[in-house]
C-alpha cells in the first residue's frame, strides 16, 4: 500500500457516510470500534484485527486531541490525532478512520449504524465497564461484540514503563 493510499483511509463524516451507503448496497457487514489509540501498541493491533474479523469492513473512530485530553487528562494525547489516524490507517485490517470531537462515539454511530460495535472485554457484561454507546447501537438494531484484551498492554502502562526506565537508566 502506498502512503497516499493510507491517508485516503482517513475520512470525514460525509465521506464515511457516502462509503457506508456503498457498503450497504454491496451487502457488506460494517464493524466499528473506537478509542484514543494514543501510542499504538500490540494490544491495539490485536484488538483491531479481532474486530475486523467480525465483518467485511472495519471503521475506526478516533477521539480527537481535544476529546482525548478531556478523557485522559491534560498530558494526553502524546501523539497528535493526525499521526494516530495515519498509524491506524496503515494497518491492513483497517478500512477507514474517522476522527471525531465528541467524548463518545454516539453521534457518529447514529449516522453510520454499523452492524457490529466492538469494545474490549473489560466492557463485557455482567461486570464490565459501562458502554455509553450501547443504547444507541441497540436502538438501530446493531450488536455489540467484545474483543479479547491483552493483559498489561495499555498506553497508560506503556507510558508508566517509559517513565520508570527514564528514572533508572541502564536497567531493563
Amino acid at each position: 500500500m502506498k502512503t497516499s493510499d493510507t491517508r485516503k483511509k482517513i475520512v470525514s463524516l460525509p465521506q464515511l457516510l457516502a462509503q457506508r451507503a456503498i457498503w450497504r448496497r454491496e451487502g457488506r457487514t460494517v464493524v466499528w470500534t473506537n478509542g484514543c489509540f494514543d501510542v499504538v501498541h500490540v494490544g491495539h493491533v490485536r484488538n483491531l484485527e479481532a474486530a475486523a474479523a467480525e465483518g467485511d469492513v472495519l471503521v475506526v473512530g478516533l477521539n480527537s486531541d481535544a476529546s482525548t485530553r478531556r478523557l485522559k487528562g491534560p498530558s494526553r494525547p502524546i501523539v497528535p490525532q493526525n499521526e494516530r489516524a495515519e498509524l491506524l490507517a496503515a494497518l491492513s485490517c483497517v478500512d477507514a478512520v474517522y476522527i471525531y470531537e465528541d467524548d463518545t462515539a454516539i453521534p457518529a454511530l447514529r449516522e453510520v449504524q454499523p452492524e457490529f460495535y466492538c469494545k474490549g472485554s473489560e466492557y463485557a457484561p455482567p461486570n464490565g465497564k459501562f458502554v455509553p454507546e450501547a443504547e444507541t447501537v441497540h436502538a438501530y438494531g446493531g450488536q455489540i461484540r467484545y474483543m479479547p484484551q491483552i493483559p498489561d498492554r495499555s498506553t497508560t502502562d506503556l507510558v508508566k514503563r517509559i517513565l520508570e526506565r527514564a528514572q533508572k537508566p541502564g536497567e531493563k
